[in-house]
């Protein structure tokens, strides 16, 4: 068995943790990757659980450094989702395990006939600490609104996709999730 000692320091604090992890070496193991796991709670944007789904499903089979679980009962929950009638917006991430952002899916964008779908994975992908790309093509997810009404792509493209994939490699900077994007056409 191989024992590493890994040991980062939080942005903005003086204190060293040391973490210790274990793995069990094999000439045929692959190295072990160790994802973030973030939670998300979706109780008061229910008209939208099957469209938050699909979009956190994506963001699980894009990226392998941070994964995404509905949270259950009583555990802590990292992405609050929220139906309003404004427009989308989310706080700016990458969110931490110790982390709490607000996603609000915006009705207004709905009415105007924006895939829900897209819409969730955008705004998932302000959480994990993409911003806006603007204007851009609809194979951009981070485009939001410039990709058009037309627009179902809910993927996050190859650039997109390393972002979030460095954003969760390992580091231990906090993020500043104050900043709300407000996705003024979404």
């Amino acid at each position: 068995m191989l024992r590493r000692t890994i040991t980062g320091v939080m942005v903005g604090a003086a204190l060293a943790m040391p973490v210790t992890v274990v793995t069990a070496t094999s000439a045929a193991a692959a190295p072990a990757v160790l994802a973030t796991t973030l939670t998300y709670d979706d109780s008061q944007a229910t008209q939208y659980s099957s469209q938050i789904a699909a979009a956190v499903q994506v963001w699980n089979s894009s990226v392998t450094n941070v994964q995404i679980r509905k949270a259950t009962a009583g555990q802590r929950v990292n992405i609050r989702l929220i139906a309003d009638p404004g427009w989308p917006r989310a706080q700016l991430g990458p969110v931490r395990p110790n982390q709490t952002v607000t996603i609000w899916m915006g009705r207004q964008a709905v009415d105007q006939g924006y895939n829900v779908t897209r819409i969730a994975a955008h705004e998932m992908g302000h959480s994990l600490g993409l911003p806006d790309v603007k204007p851009g093509p609809c194979s951009s997810l981070m485009s939001g609104s410039t990709g058009g009404v037309s627009c179902t792509n809910p993927n996050p493209n190859a650039s997109e996709k390393a972002r979030v994939e460095r954003n969760y490699a390992g580091t231990a900077q906090v993020a500043d999730t104050s900043v709300v994007l407000e996705d003024a056409a979404y």
